[in-house]
C-alpha cells in the first residue's frame, strides 16, 4: 500500500486520537520494514533510527537470532494457556530473569516473576504486590514520571495531559514528590520524600532511574541509594520502573546498577523481547511469596497471553544476543561519545540555550529560548526536518522540547556522529 492510502484508511477507521497527521503530509512516514538500525518507509526511502522504536530494538530491528527464535516457536506452539498449563520457555525465562536481576545483585537471593504484555501491566503487577505485602494503600511517585496509561499505572503517571480527562475514575492512591535533577535539588526532594514516608501510609515508592518521557532527566548519583535507605527505614517497598532503562540502555544491564541499588521489585519491558509485546514484574522471592498466596486454581493476577510462548522465545534470544554481542559495554562506550558530541554542540553559539545530558545510549538535547521558556515549536521543527533528512528522532519532556536519542545498541560511532552533525546544521545561529 502507498503511504497516502494507509494514512487515509487510518483517518477513516482509527480513533482520531491515535496517529497524528500533519495536514501537509509531512508527518508521519509509514514504516514498511526495518533491519538493524535502518527503517524503510512505504515509498522505499531509508532512515537511520535513533529511537530504536521507543527503545525496543536494543539488538537492532529484526535481529536474525530473535526472528528465528520467534518463527520456530510460532510454528511449534504459537499460544499456550497463561496461568493454567505452562510451557518450558516460560520457566526458562523466569529463571533467566532471576539470574539477570536478584541473583546477580546478591549471591543468596532469587527473583520471582509475573509476566505481562505491556509495560504498564508490569507496573500494575508491582503495585498490587506492594499492596498485598504492606497493606498500605498509598504509593509515592515523582513529578515528571511516566509509568503507562492503564488505570492503575495512570495514578502514578504525573503529566496532567494524560491524567486530567480521567481523574473522575482514578483511585487517587498516588502522591508525588519532586524528582531532583541536580545536587541543589537533592536535599529538598529527600526531605519531602522522608516526610511522606514517615506518615506510615505509603507502601511503595515507584521511580524511574532516568526519566525518559519526562525529558531524559537524570537524578544525582546518590539519589537512588538515599531512596533505598529511606524505603528500608520506613518499611516501604522500592519499585524501580526500568521498562525503558533496562537491558543495557544506560550502559549497564539495569540503570540501578550505576548506584549499586537493589530494589524490592523491578519492572521490565520494551527491549525485553526485541519487538514482541512482553513485560515482567520481578521481585525478591521472599517478598513475592509473602505477598501472593499460593494458587488454588485461579490466579489473582493473570491474562490470556501471560507468558506467551513466542514472546518468551524472543526474550530468551534477545537476552542471549545482548550478552553475546557485548552490547551493554557498547552502550556505555558509545554513550560517552554521543554525550561528548552533544555537549560540544550545546557549547556552540546558538539562538537557544542548549543542554546535553544522558547515560549510556539514552541522551537528550534540551532547547530553551532566551529567558528559559521551552523552545517547543523549534524542537518539533528540528525533529521534522531531521526526518526529511533521513533521521528518525523523537521529542520528549512535558513541553516536547528535548530531542532524545535512544538508538539500537548496535549503532556505529560514525552513524551517531553523522546524526549530531546533521542536527548541528539545523540549529539557528545567534
Amino acid at each position: 500500500m502507498r503511504a497516502r492510502e494507509v494514512l487515509n484508511w487510518l483517518r477513516r477507521y482509527e480513533s482520531r486520537n491515535v496517529t497524528f497527521q500533519e495536514p501537509d503530509g509531512s508527518w508521519p512516514i509509514v514504516w514498511e520494514r526495518a533491519r538493524g538500525t535502518r527503517v524503510w518507509d512505504a515509498e522505499g526511502r531509508a532512515y537511520l533510527d535513533l529511537t530504536a522504536a521507543f527503545g525496543v530494538a536494543a539488538a537492532g530491528h529484526a535481529h536474525p537470532a530473535v526472528v528465528r527464535a520467534a518463527q520456530r516457536q510460532a510454528a511449534r506452539l504459537p499460544h499456550a494457556m497463561g496461568d493454567v498449563h505452562p510451557h518450558p520457555l516460560k520457566a526458562r525465562l523466569a529463571r533467566e530473569l532471576s539470574r539477570l536481576t536478584f541473583e546477580r545483585w546478591s549471591p543468596r537471593a532469587t527473583g520471582k516473576s509475573i509476566l505481562c504484555q505491556s509495560g504498564f501491566e508490569a507496573v500494575e503487577a508491582a503495585l498490587k504486590t506492594a499492596l498485598l505485602a504492606t497493606g498500605r494503600r498509598e504509593i509515592l511517585a515523582f513529578e515528571g514520571g511516566y509509568h503507562g496509561l492503564g488505570y492503575g499505572a495512570l495514578n502514578a503517571t504525573h503529566r496532567r495531559y494524560f491524567r486530567q480527562p480521567f481523574l473522575g475514575q482514578l483511585g487517587g492512591f498516588a502522591r508525588f514528590a519532586p524528582y531532583p535533577c541536580g545536587p541543589a535539588e537533592l536535599a529538598g526532594a529527600l526531605r519531602a520524600i522522608a516526610a511522606r514516608l514517615s506518615t506510615g501510609r505509603c507502601g511503595a515508592v515507584l521511580v524511574e532511574p532516568v526519566q525518559a518521557r519526562g525529558g531524559i532527566r537524570l537524578p544525582p548519583s546518590d539519589f537512588l541509594p538515599a531512596l533505598r535507605e529511606l524505603c528500608s527505614r520506613h518499611g516501604a517497598l522500592l519499585i524501580l520502573d526500568e521498562i525503558y532503562t533496562g537491558f543495557g540502555r544506560t550502559g549497564r544491564w539495569f540503570a540501578c546498577e550505576h548506584g549499586a541499588v537493589t530494589p524490592d521489585l523491578i519492572c521490565l519491558g520494551k527491549a525485553l523481547a526485541g519487538g514482541f509485546p512482553l513485560s515482567a514484574c520481578v521481585g525478591r522471592a521472599d517478598l513475592m511469596d509473602a505477598a501472593w498466596p499460593s494458587s488454588t486454581g485461579e490466579a489473582l493476577h493473570t491474562s490470556t497471553f501471560l507468558g506467551h510462548p513466542v514472546g518468551c522465545a524472543a526474550a530468551l534470544a534477545q537476552i542471549g544476543t545482548l550478552r553475546r554481542l557485548g552490547l551493554i559495554r557498547r552502550s556505555r562506550d558509545l554513550g560517552r561519545q554521543l554525550l561528548g558530541d552533544l555537549a560540544e554542540l550545546a557549547a556552540r553559539p546558538c539562538r537557544f540555550h542548549l543542554e546535553a545530558r544522558g547515560l549510556g545510549l539514552m541522551a537528550g538535547l534540551e532547547l530553551r529560548r532566551p529567558g528559559g521558556a521551552p523552545a517547543t515549536a523549534e524542537a518539533l521543527r528540528i525533529v521534522k526536518a531531521m526526518l526529511h533528512r533521513g533521521f528518525i528522532l523523537l521529542p520528549e519532556g512535558e513541553h516536547s522540547n528535548v530531542i532524545s536519542f535512544t538508538p539500537p545498541l548496535t549503532i556505529t560511532a560514525g552513524a551517531l556522529r553523522q546524526t549530531v552533525r546533521a542536527l548541528g546544521e539545523l540549529l539557528p545561529p545567534p
